[in-house]
């Protein structure tokens, strides 16, 4: 466990303990009561089919096994991104694993998963640029905040664009450190990066599935968007579905930007609170949303975890028993 990132989960933490003291936890507590278990019931059913959007998008990059097998990944990499922010072992490996165990090659199963949270990320940007006009159709001052935040972010996107569509010849100083990690025994790691480019290289030829994929990503963050809306419907707010795709773009934006800290705790209630405040959410709802989606993320990601466990030692008891 690197002590940085304790550091910032120790930050995020009182940030988020002073923003629910501040607002006052009887207000939010009520926020969440109003929910119920019918309300988390259903935020987790919407939850569900954009998860399995996603998987859909990941899967259209290469249908290298059955598309099941794609959801129960999604669910799992999610799941170790939310529920194990401090393990060594991310849910970007934790995807790449379930899909060898079900006998993907090591370098397909990791380049489409690249290649899946490239477009992801693309997509997430698509919703920014949605969310950053709802701002300027909903608030009188709109258009200034669109511009200030859509200008770093074209910028952003145009080097992701431009690093992305780099030229596939390596240059000569990347031949010399390719013959150097050679001469020094790393052979098998440079092949395993080659065979990963190439496969890589091969998706990013198919253009169509690639469109696809983006398009599934951004509908899906899109049915995040209703996910809260519907959340907070429960809870008795009447925001309209414009203003909470706004606060759920700008949210997600502001989470991204926020990496450092191990599952952005802090940095997702403070954005809730303050992006929330501007559109007319009031905090006691905009803590007791954010809470509400930590508390679906757990409900969701414990269960995968436990099955990707199950899964794991009953391969390794498998492989222990005495062939027959």
């Amino acid at each position: 466990m690197r002590v940085w990132a304790v550091a910032f989960l120790a930050g995020g933490l009182g940030l988020a303990a002073w923003l629910i003291a501040s607002v006052g936890l009887p207000a939010i507590a009520s926020a969440l009561e109003a929910v119920g278990l019918t309300g988390l019931l259903a935020v987790i059913g919407v939850h569900l089919i954009a998860s399995v959007v996603m998987a859909a998008a990941w899967w259209t990059l290469r249908r290298s096994t059955r598309f099941g097998v794609f959801v129960w990944g999604r669910l799992v990499r999610d799941g170790g991104s939310e529920v194990l922010p401090l393990s060594q072992v991310g849910g970007f490996m934790l995807a790449v694993r379930v899909l060898v165990a079900h006998g993907v090659a090591g370098a397909a199963a990791t380049a489409t998963t690249m290649v899946d949270a490239i477009l992801e990320f693309l997509a997430e940007i698509g919703y920014l640029a949605i969310g950053l006009a709802l701002v300027a159709h909903l608030l009188p001052r709109g258009r200034v905040v669109s511009w200030s935040v859509g200008g770093p972010v074209a910028v952003a996107m145009a080097t992701i664009v431009g690093l992305i569509l780099m030229r596939r010849t390596p240059s000569d100083g990347l031949r010399a450190l390719a013959a150097r990690l050679v001469r020094r025994g790393l052979g098998p790691l440079l092949q395993g990066i080659a065979a990963v480019r190439t496969e890589m290289v091969e998706i990013a030829g198919r253009k169509r599935n690639l469109a696809l994929s983006f398009l599934l990503h951004l509908a899906a963050w899109i049915v995040s968007g209703v996910e809260a809306w519907m959340a907070l419907r429960f809870m008795g707010v009447r925001l309209g579905l414009d203003a909470v795709l706004a606060i759920e773009s700008l949210v997600y934006a502001t989470r991204s930007l926020g990496f450092v800290v191990p599952n952005a705790i802090g940095i997702q209630e403070g954005a809730y609170v303050v992006v929330g405040a501007s559109l007319g959410l009031a905090p006691e709802f905009a803590l007791g949303l954010s809470l509400l989606k930590r508390g679906r993320d757990l409900a969701l990601g414990i269960p995968a975890l436990a099955s990707w466990h199950l899964f794991e030692a009953r391969r390794a008891a498998e492989a222990r028993a005495p062939a027959a």
